[in-house]
Order: C-alpha cells, then structure tokens, then sequence
C-alpha cells in the first residue's frame, strides 16, 4: 500500500511506470498502493467546510495551504480532500474541500472518512508496542514463538522478529494482492496471508535490507489475535480508537453509514464505499480531527488527557532509525521507524527538522501524515484522486516553521544545472547490462567509453529511458537533455545496483532509490516445461468477482522471456524470475527501499490434468492467447 511507497508514491520517479494496460491494472493497484472523474473547482479559497479555529500564528502556512488545494483540484481529477495541522494539542487549521458523493453534490465535511492506506501501518506498530509494553510480544523476539504454524520454504524464516514486521526488513515476498481493495467486505486476509506463506521463499535474510513490505504488517494481525484471542481491529478499537477518542475511525469490516464516507471516483463515475481488506498494512478510514489526536499522543510522548496510553520507551523507539544494523542500504536517507516511513524525513531534515512522516495510498485514497516532535507541530492531508500530497504537506509545515521562528527562510530550490562532465576515466562499459526491480528490466547500453544509455522494458519492446548520461564532477552520471535526474552505480556484497536519484516532494531536495539490481544471463538453458509455457496467458480464477481488481478487468497475466537474458521467465513483462526446475520460479532481486517490493514466486501443479499457476494463495489457469 503504496505506497506504493514505501507506499512512497508521491516520491517514486514516474519515468519509472509502466503504462496502465486491463492486463496488469490488479497489480498496479498494489504498485500505487494507492495513487488512484470529473473536476471541481473550490468557491474562492475556502473549503466547503472549515472548522473556525484562529490561524494567527500560521496565517501564511493556512493560506499557502489553501491556495495549493486549490490548484491541485483545478488541475486534476481530485474530488475531496481534508487537512489538519496541529500546534501542541491545539488544532490550528482543519478544513475539508470537495464532495462527498458526486453524484449526489455532497459536500465533504469534518466528520467525514477518508481511507488512509498505509498511515495504518503507523496503528498497527502501535498496537504493537502496546502489547509489547505489557510483555505479551517482544521486538526482538522470533515471532515463530507466538505463531508456531507459521512456515515459509526458507529456513531463515525462524529468525524474523516483530522488529523486522515493523521496519520492513523482515524477507517477506511484499503485497497479497488477492481482494486486497474491494466494493463489499470481505474478510479472511490475514489468515489468506499467512496461509500463503508456505509456497515462498524468503526474498532476503531478515534483518539483511529494508524494503517496503505490506506482507509484514499483515503479520501483525496475526501476532495481535494469537496474544490476546481478539480479531485486530476489535484490539484496535478497544485499546487505541476508543481511548483516545477516534470516534469518526473505523475499520471498514462493514459498510458504513450512508453520507459519512467519501465515495471515490474512477473514470467520472462514482464508486460507493472503497474496502481495504489488508487493515493492519493500510485498512484504517479517520478524519482530520482523529488523525490530530493520535498525533498528539506522540507529541506526548504516549500519554492521552493525563492518561499513559504507551511508554515513553515504545514512542521514542517507533521513532527511532531501524536501518543501523542493515548490511545492503545504498540509500541511507531512508530511515526506517518503526510503523513509519522515515524518523528524519529528508524534506524536512534538510533544514534541519526532525518530522517521523508516513504516507498512504489505497486504489483510489492518497494521504500523508506528519508529527515534528521537537517542534510540536503534527499534519494530515489525505484524498480521492491522482493528486501529489506530499508537496502540500512539506510546503504548509515549512511555512508553519517559518512563522514560529524554527527557520529563517523557506529553502531555495536546487540548482539543476548539469555539472561538468568528469575526467572520466573510460570506464563506462562496467555499468552495462541487464537490471531488475518489481516493475520493469533495463538495459544499461554503453555508447562509448565515456556514454551510457538506459533503456526500459515497456510493452514488449525497449524504449529509451536516459540518453547520453556521461559521468560529472558530483559522481553522478547525468544526460545534458533530462537535468533533473541523474544516476550512480553501487556495489554491495556482490550485487551491483543501480541508483536514481529525482526531485524529491518539494524542489528543495533529492531522493535516492536503488531502482535496479544487475543480472546475469544464465549458463544453463531454461527448462524445457518453462520453454513451453513461454508466450501463455493466465486468468486469476479465486478472486472475488467484488474486489477492485475484478471489477476493473485486471488479473490476466503472460509468461515470456526477455531476449537480452538468457534463462529467465518474464512475469507479465514486469518481473525477471529464476526457474528452478520444471514447476517452480523464485525471486531473483534484492533491492532495498521500494523497487524491490511486491515480488512474486510462482508453482506449477496440475489438477485434473490441467496445469494451475499459484502465486501464494492466488491461482490462475491458463486461458487462449
């Protein structure tokens, strides 16, 4: 739940995504975890609906606020969007825009839910650490001991502990994309999850990388209900939403009332209630004001109106930086917490402000969540459509920052000046080959000794992706027509990686992103099974016919080679795949942070004389070509 940054959307280089095809849209949906029609303009700067609190200190932040919602719904399909931030425990701005219900003109007002994706994952660490509190789960403790049938084809699988879960580091495959997001409730993904344990190896030794990993959250609702006998969200409910008074939040188990939930768009006509499955990795629907109050527990430290809620010790660890102890991390400014995406969200600790961030996307909801905690200040903005929530969030907390006297000014934008070109030393060629990540392969093409060329798998063919990137004097290798990205090759314990690095929310700094791990061709044909299947197409047949991804004519995929790599099975033009025999391909990258997410591994069985492809508990048939 991407989201499918980290969820990470607002961060992910879009030069990176495949174009949207009915064939791979189920999991584009898991990709977005969620990015997402018609369009609707505000009445003059205002929201439909804002709560009459004074501004004053941050007049500037509310009205910069305010005027980029704006623009954002004049500018894109976006049809609601709510907004809090918060000084201290005093709300200082809440305000919703848009509608409701398109079809029915409802306005969006303060009580009303929107789903917030992954934000989820930053309650279920908490729900977590509560039970860790009064010694029913430990961080460090294997959590084989609380769920002892929980198996995987990887022995390693023993060594994964809660901390692992909670930091994305644990090996698990990704995402259980089977009735992840539907139009009714259905129940039973946990145990789904973890029942499809058993078919996968693990994608890396626990504790060995970080890389987003919805799959481990999952895990959690596992661990709550073995320890306490209750289902997640009842424990939820019960120790964390009803304590601190959640009133308006609520997992969505069952419809919920009529005009209290925002109903998404697709393609200009409404959808009804969105329904996320998956509730620890990204099943919580709240509002501004909710949001606010568990942002003000961690601001205090764990306690809620005079009442301890969680220890001061649980706080202070969820944001803390879990990566220390990482033996492959070539991008260091992602700093795990636990629960939340980044402890020094870079935005921010460019000018030197701590902020734990978040953010969250489901197939049709986008949203970010921030808590400064040296600086008391929290913010929430979350909607419906293919709008970009991080630079409004990053941009309101700079203002705010700014007013109450924590900066000096509001950051310059970077300098995207190409630097000069290096004295290279005619080393080009020791980049070149084939890389991999979850969604796409390249191939890095050397021109001469001194040029490269990138180019992307995009259907069926290569399309040029980064012409003539020669290396320059900050040792990054940039193109003199494409400034604001550039590249870098890092090698760790015999895996070489390719690095991006883009823009990041707001033109004031950089991200990094592993986005590929080099393959080599195999020196052993693929066998003779795996030949045969080459070119076949697959229908999903155990997906309910109400999950978004049926609805919206997803969930055939194809089986194919790459012509550049000898040996590999092509997963649906996406994923390169190590066969291993004639009925099983096993996952072949370990790439940190987010383009190593979401890895598949497949069997072959046949049942009635009729092979069946298994992806976990997912199961497809083969249909004509």
């Amino acid at each position: 739940m991407r989201t499918t940054t980290c969820d990470n959307s607002d961060s992910t280089d879009n030069t990176l995504r495949s174009q949207q095809t009915p064939d791979v849209y189920r999991r584009q949906l898991l990709q977005w975890a969620g990015m997402g029609a018609m369009l609707y303009c505000l009445p003059g700067c205002r929201g439909d609906n804002a709560e009459d609190t004074d501004t004053g200190e941050f007049s500037e932040a509310v009205q910069w606020g305010r005027d980029s919602i704006a623009q954002a719904m004049q500018d894109t399909s976006v049809t609601a969007i709510s907004i809090a931030l918060m000084s201290r425990d005093k709300i200082v701005w809440q305000e919703s825009f848009g509608l409701a219900d398109t079809q029915a003109k409802t306005a969006v007002d303060l009580d009303t839910r929107f789903n917030i994706g992954s934000v989820s994952k930053v309650v279920a660490a908490f729900a977590a650490m509560i039970l860790c509190d009064r010694g029913q789960l430990a961080l460090d403790t294997p959590i084989v001991r609380y769920l002892p049938d929980f198996q995987m084809r990887s022995e390693g699988f023993r060594n994964m502990t809660l901390r692992h879960l909670l930091s994305h580091s644990s090996g698990l495959p990704g995402t259980n994309g089977r009735n992840i997001f539907a139009f009714v409730p259905i129940d039973g993904y946990a145990q789904d999850t973890f029942d499809g344990m058993p078919h996968f190896h693990l994608k890396h030794e626990p504790g060995e990388l970080a890389v987003y990993c919805n799959d481990g959250f999952t895990m959690v609702e596992s661990l709550v209900t073995a320890v306490t006998g209750l289902s997640y969200p009842e424990f939820v409910q019960r120790e964390i939403l009803q304590p601190l008074g959640m009133h308006h939040s609520a997992f969505s188990t069952q419809p919920f009332t009529a005009g209290s939930f925002v109903s998404p768009d697709f393609q200009g006509q409404p959808q009804g209630q969105e329904f996320v499955a998956a509730y620890a990795t990204g099943g919580l629907a709240s509002t501004p004001g909710d949001m606010m109050k568990l942002a003000a527990l961690f601001m205090n430290q764990g306690v809620h109106q005079g009442k301890r809620i969680l220890s001061q010790k649980a706080v202070e660890q969820m944001g803390s930086d879990q990566t220390t102890r990482l033996r492959i991390n070539p991008c260091p400014e992602w700093r795990w917490g636990l629960g939340w995406d980044n402890t020094l969200q870079p935005g921010l600790d460019s000018v030197g402000v701590r902020a734990w961030a978040k953010n969250g996307g489901t197939a049709f909801f986008t949203t970010e969540f921030f808590v400064l905690p040296d600086e008391g200040l929290s913010l929430w903005v979350s909607g419906t459509g293919p709008y970009r929530p991080l630079p409004i969030a990053e941009g309101v907390l700079l203002r705010a920052l700014k007013e109450k006297g924590s900066i000096r000014k509001l950051p310059d934008p970077l300098d995207t000046t190409v630097p000069r070109v290096a004295n290279a030393s005619g080393n080009a060629g020791l980049w070149a080959g084939i890389y991999a990540n979850y969604i796409t392969p390249f191939k890095v093409v050397e021109v001469d000794s001194h040029t490269l060329d990138i180019w992307q798998w995009k259907e069926g063919q290569w399309a040029i992706l980064a012409q003539g990137l020669k290396l320059r004097t900050d040792g990054w290798w940039w193109s003199d027509s494409a400034p604001g990205v550039s590249y870098r090759w890092q090698a760790i314990d015999g895996k070489l990686y390719l690095i991006n690095r883009v823009p990041g929310g707001s033109p004031h700094y950089r991200l990094t992103f592993s986005t590929g791990q080099r393959l080599t061709p195999s020196s052993t044909p693929m066998p003779a099974a795996w030949q045969q299947r080459m070119g076949t197409r697959w229908q999903i047949v155990n997906e309910s016919p109400d999950s978004v991804a049926s609805r919206m004519g997803g969930g055939i995929v194809t089986l194919g080679a790459l012509p550049d790599l000898d040996g590999y099975i092509l997963w649906d033009n996406e994923q390169l795949l190590w066969p291993e025999g004639n009925s099983r391909a096993r996952m072949t990258i370990q790439l940190p942070v987010t383009h190593g997410r979401d890895l598949v591994e497949l069997e072959i069985r046949t049942v009635n004389g009729q092979e069946e492809l298994r992806v976990g508990t997912s199961v497809y048939r083969q249909i004509a070509s």
